[in-house]
């Protein structure tokens, strides 16, 4: 296809080969004609990276090494820093700086974000880099939490992103949000008991 495409970030002439070869090709070809893939922040975006409480940061070697990193926090550790800009605090871990090490040498980056209650999944392409010396920085990202201690800044800047398929996605609820609907039954039925309570009481009155 002449001309740059936001998809070409993941359709290389490798996968529409493939494409073609399995009859895919046309309709995603149109696809990227009518609607390609948004390359900014959209309302949609932000208020789906504002509940993620988990995220999966890919990266690879200047040889092409894949490597997943697992990141997470409370709601709102992954902050928008712009229009095509999102960022979080990278805390103390296991000190092996595989993606660190990575993004040294190749800032193409992948972010994966997944709402396992809502069945639903956002993937970006961009390019990451790691701040190591901007303390307010990582101070407006770290926020008040106290589970860790954050260490650095890492910012990703997206080329692409793309709602995926919700199909086999397992239904998960969190351990948090499980309490927050018990607690929401048990103050409805709390108050259902009172009001079937305080009508008793006034029907009991009625009858005397």
């Amino acid at each position: 296809m002449a001309g740059h495409s936001t998809m070409d970030v993941a359709f290389t002439p490798a996968v529409r080969g493939i494409q073609s070869a399995k009859g895919s090709r046309e309709g995603y070809a149109r696809l990227e004609a009518q609607r390609p893939w948004p390359d900014r922040v959209t309302p949609e975006l932000a208020a789906f990276a504002s509940r993620q409480t988990s995220l999966f940061l890919g990266t690879a070697s200047a040889a092409g090494r894949p490597y997943i990193q697992h990141r997470g926090g409370p709601e709102g550790f992954l902050k928008v820093l712009g229009a095509r800009r999102l960022g979080f605090a990278d805390f103390a871990g296991n000190r092996q700086y595989v993606t660190l090490g990575n993004l040294s040498e190749n800032t193409r980056a992948f972010l994966f974000l997944i709402d396992y209650e809502a069945a639903r999944r956002i993937k970006i392409w961009g390019r990451a880099r790691v701040i190591e010396d901007d303390p307010a920085l990582l101070a407006r990202l770290a926020g008040d939490t106290t589970t860790g201690r954050p260490e650095r800044a890492i910012l990703f800047d997206i080329d692409a992103w793309d709602v995926n398929c919700p199909q086999h996605i397992p239904r998960r609820v969190g351990l948090d949000r499980v309490a927050t609907l018990l607690a929401e039954r048990d103050a409805r039925i709390a108050a259902l008991e009172a009001a079937l309570a305080a009508r008793g009481d006034s029907s009991a009155g009625a009858d005397r």
